[in-house]
């Protein structure tokens, strides 16, 4: 018999504001609500990774729960096919192709995907088209402060 807990539950979806924090394992911070502030989001609308909201499910109103998710369940691996060499000529004048810089893409179906400039050499530069976070493992801390189910 399951025990109904007298708190409010985050189900599959809820409308829920969290602090929270996604971090790398070296506590590098990636992003992170300022203090003070939260998040208003619906499980379900991809503000944050499937596996990162069915992780948030079940939680009670207040709990802050900490996951640590290696890089197959969180961003991926890095795929080699997504390193591309462009043509430095290929760029305006005014982009920044320094190495680590994330540059906007629009692809043919007209969707913007970031590349990050990996290196350049000479007239050519590399860029890396895999997710900025491939091959991390990330921690993503996160308290539920409040849940507005709606009656469901």
């Amino acid at each position: 018999m399951a025990i109904k807990s007298p708190l409010p539950i985050v189900q599959e979806r809820s409308d829920i504001e969290i602090e929270f924090q996604l971090a790398l394992v070296d506590k590098t911070i990636v992003e992170e609500t300022s203090e003070g502030e939260t998040l208003r989001f619906t499980l379900g609308d991809g503000t944050f990774l499937n596996r990162i909201e069915e992780m948030l499910v079940g939680l009670e109103l207040g709990t802050t729960a900490k996951f640590t998710l290696g890089a197959e369940r969180a961003f991926g691996l890095s795929d080699p096919n997504n390193v591309q060499t462009m043509l430095c000529s290929e760029f305006p004048a005014e982009i920044d192709l320094n190495p680590g810089h994330v540059i906007g893409f629009k692809t043919p179906t007209g969707e913007e995907i970031p590349g990050t400039v990996h290196e350049v050499d000479g007239n050519s530069v590399i860029i890396d088209f895999n997710h900025p976070l491939a091959d991390a493992t990330v921690v993503f801390t996160a308290t539920i402060k409040a849940i507005h189910n709606n009656g469901g």
